[in-house]
């Protein structure tokens, strides 16, 4: 790899990392190829990136995007986004499925570092669309109790 081309990965990497507000990275050591495109692949589809990177260039691109220092060591594969509760399902989904091969290390959330406990919390909260379900659930319950109540009140008129 030449030197322009670190420097093209380090600016794409910093850009990626300035706009996401959620960054997990994990250890892959041992996991098959088929196994990373199957988390690719689900992380696609709820917008999610997934790349294994170059420590340095890591570091770098991490530093330029002004985020707080942390070591990277081994194999790591670096997981990011918009929505840190997808995120957190994914990655943590796929963390119990192949628990041997893909561990958890760190993450930073709103450019704040986290550890495993943090994204594993996370992962547990409802996501956004079941929370504006539940939303739109206490919203729209006065409604239907007054349509049951006349309803009721209806039935009951016809029965006298």
């Amino acid at each position: 790899m030449t030197k322009q081309e670190k420097v093209e990965i380090v600016e794409f990497l910093k850009s990626e990392f300035n706009q996401s507000n959620a960054i997990i990275v994990c250890d892959y050591k041992g996991i098959k190829t088929k196994q990373l495109e199957d988390l690719r692949d689900k992380s696609r589809a709820l917008g999610v990136k997934v790349q294994i990177i170059k420590n340095k260039l890591a570091k770098i691109a991490m530093n330029e995007a002004g985020l707080p220092n942390n070591q990277l060591k081994d194999t790591n594969i670096f997981i990011w986004g918009e929505d840190q509760i997808a995120l957190s399902k994914v990655v943590c989904k796929f963390a119990s499925d192949n628990k041997d091969q893909f561990t958890l290390k760190f993450g930073y959330f709103d450019k704040e570092l986290v550890d495993v406990k943090h994204i594993e919390t996370i992962s547990k909260l409802p996501s956004k669309d079941e929370l504006i379900g539940m939303l739109l659930s206490v919203w729209t319950a006065p409604a239907r109790y007054f349509v049951t109540g006349l309803d009721n009140l209806r039935k009951q008129r016809e029965e006298q």
